[in-house]
């Protein structure tokens, strides 16, 4: 039997306050036995039965190498179409091949993750607007079949291997696949932020608005990074340097503020967290501060690095956090 003690006190508290907001007492016979009321691997309270309220992720590596993957691959996309706009055809070039290589490896990605490649495949059966992952597989449908045929015709026409009216249609081609690219290209770099954000996930859902951009920058800064790194110097790309690292700052300034208590402990209070804030100081301040000094290729692998090992972060968080039915109840407050 329960200490009536402290059911009087429960009771007073109730009367009082209008909630109880302390430890409750273990009844012989309730619902969740004791022996299975175990606590969540996040420290947190017990799940029914021992299993969590909502189902955490089971994405291994492939999931976030695939977010990174996307993100660098649709912003080069973005990138080669400014460059056309501005006539840097040694940029165009070069960020076309980093788009077409992302828009091979992508598929592979998460071909890899689904364990069977028909499965893919049955994901382009249905068209439903109302599902992040439904659409996440058409756009980078669409993604690829711009950017592989824009990257042929655009080598096409560069090598001059037609002439006259050929070569004319093959750069009328490249320039409406480049247009197609860096459309699907967006929002391949942003839908992934999108896709976890729209989840029952407390960590995941209460970031659902800071999600699809965090990605996008990163995806544009590595899309950068990388383009230096591969040779091309100039100050278009320095500035988005500054830019996405100015930005990633400033969202490792605003999570590292904890605004919703057991809500968002698994950012906060666990190895998932430290990942996500390692990450974002490789690509937030320390990018910043080397690109200020003129080290333009250890930020740009400082950068790299941080937009890695912050998408690994965020799938870790999102394990730590679905397994937590402390921070699922916390989260429906908000």
């Amino acid at each position: 039997m329960p200490d009536e003690s402290r059911l009087d006190q429960l009771r007073e508290e109730a009367w009082q306050k209008g909630a109880v907001t302390g430890r409750g007492v273990d009844i012989a016979g309730g619902p969740i036995p004791r022996k299975l009321a175990t606590a969540s691997p996040s420290g947190g309270g017990p799940g029914y039965y021992g299993q969590p309220v909502v189902k955490p992720p089971v994405w291994t590596w492939e999931i976030p190498v695939y977010f990174f993957v996307g993100g660098f691959g649709g912003m080069s996309a973005v990138i080669a179409l400014a460059a056309a706009i501005f006539h840097h055809v040694d940029l165009v070039h070069t960020a076309m091949w980093v788009a077409a290589i992302a828009a091979i490896l992508s598929p592979l990605l998460l071909i890899l993750d689904l364990g069977r490649p028909h499965l893919f495949i049955n994901m382009l059966r249905v068209f439903k607007p109302q599902s992040a992952m439904s659409m996440g597989a058409w756009i980078l449908t669409g993604f690829g079949a711009c950017v592989v045929p824009g990257l042929i015709a655009l080598e096409l026409h560069v090598h001059q291997v037609f002439g006259g009216t050929v070569d004319q249609l093959l750069r009328v081609a490249a320039g409406v696949l480049m247009f197609g690219s860096a459309f699907f290209g967006m929002l391949l770099a942003t839908y992934t932020g999108v896709l976890i954000g729209a989840t029952a996930i407390p960590a995941w859902f209460l970031h659902r608005t800071l999600l699809p951009i965090h990605f996008g920058t990163a995806g544009l800064g590595s899309a950068a990074a990388l383009l230096e790194l591969l040779g091309h110097r100039i100050a278009a790309l320095n500035f988005i340097g500054f830019y996405a690292a100015g930005i990633e700052t400033v969202l490792l300034i605003w999570l590292s503020l904890d605004k919703h208590g057991a809500a968002d402990r698994a950012i906060h209070e666990h190895r998932s967290g430290w990942l996500i804030r390692i990450g974002e100081i490789f690509n937030g301040p320390l990018a910043l501060i080397l690109r200020f000094f003129g080290l333009v290729p250890f930020a740009a692998i400082s950068f790299l690095i941080g937009a890695l090992v912050s998408r690994f972060g965020w799938i870790a968080v999102g394990k730590v956090s679905g397994s937590d039915p402390e921070s699922v109840f916390a989260a429906e407050r908000y």
